[in-house]
C-alpha cells in the first residue's frame, strides 16, 4: 500500500498554476513541460492532470493518457535536439528513486558518448529551459 498522495507536491502546484513551468505540451489528461533540474538537454516532464501518487495506484485510463503523451513526444524530443536516442523513465516510490511524489515520466534525449548528468538538485537557467521549450514546441507544431 502506497501512501497518500500530497496535494501540496510541487507538480499538484504546477497544475493549479501555483507554480510556473515551461509548457512543451497538454490536453486534457496530460501536461508536459521542463524538467527543471535536467539530466540532459531538452529533458521533459509528463504528468497526468489527475492526483496520482505513481504507478502503484494510478487508474488504467489515466496511465494510458501518460504514456500516449510519453509516445507523441518522445520522438519529438529526439527530433528537437537531434539526439541518437532517448531515455524513458519512471520511478516509485523512495525506494524506487521517486522524489515528487505526483506521478511523472521523464523523457531524455541521448546522445552517442553522453552520460546523463547526476541529479544534484541544481536548477538550469530559465533563459536554457525556455530556449529548450521553444525548440520542443517547434518540432511539435
Amino acid at each position: 500500500m502506497t501512501a497518500a498522495y500530497d496535494t501540496d507536491n510541487v507538480f499538484a502546484k504546477i497544475l493549479r498554476g501555483e507554480i510556473p513551468c515551461h509548457k512543451i505540451y497538454e490536453d486534457a489528461d496530460t501536461l508536459a513541460f521542463m524538467d527543471i533540474m535536467p539530466r540532459g538537454e531538452g529533458h521533459v516532464l509528463v504528468i497526468p492532470k489527475k492526483p496520482v501518487r505513481n504507478v502503484l495506484d494510478v487508474d488504467e485510463e489515466t496511465h494510458a493518457a501518460v504514456y500516449r503523451t510519453v509516445r507523441k513526444l518522445a520522438p519529438v524530443a529526439v527530433k528537437a535536439f537531434r539526439a541518437d536516442g532517448v531515455t524513458i523513465q519512471q520511478y516509485n516510490e523512495p525506494a524506487g528513486g521517486q522524489v515528487v511524489f505526483h506521478l511523472h515520466v521523464h523523457i531524455i534525449p541521448r546522445f552517442e558518448g553522453v552520460p546523463l548528468k547526476p541529479h544534484t538538485g541544481q536548477m538550469e537557467k530559465p533563459e536554457l529551459l525556455a530556449r529548450n521549450a521553444e525548440t520542443l514546441r517547434a518540432a511539435l507544431a
